[in-house]
């Protein structure tokens, strides 16, 4: 079974939400979004290329960008394995949840 961090789980979850957007800064943005914490891109990189080594994600060279000189986008998007280790980690979760809602609901009466 896949292990996922909390780092490659919120990735995952927005590389998935970004659909065919998902390039480095839509990734920061939404992360930050999402979460209020910010990504430097330069640690972004470093791990999507280790997603990527894990087959957990692949990257597809876009067009370049239509100014002089303009760089092509790296776009990321999610392999089976990927949607596999987040269906995973849901599932995980909701089991490490279970029943906690109450016990917090009884803690405070």
């Amino acid at each position: 079974m896949e292990v996922l961090s909390r780092a490659d789980e919120i990735l995952l979850l927005a590389i998935l939400r970004l659909k065919d957007n998902a390039y480095g800064v839509s990734i920061v943005k939404e992360v930050e979004q999402r979460t209020g914490k910010k990504l430097k891109l330069g640690g972004l990189w470093v791990s999507l290329d280790i997603l990527t080594k894990r087959k957990l994600v692949e990257k597809q060279l876009g067009d370049p960008t239509p100014k002089r000189g303009g760089r092509s986008k790296i776009y990321y998007s999610l392999t089976p394995a990927g949607l596999t280790a987040l269906e995973r980690v849901n599932e995980f979760n909701r089991s490490l949840w279970k029943g906690i809602g109450e016990i917090i609901k009884d803690s405070k009466a």
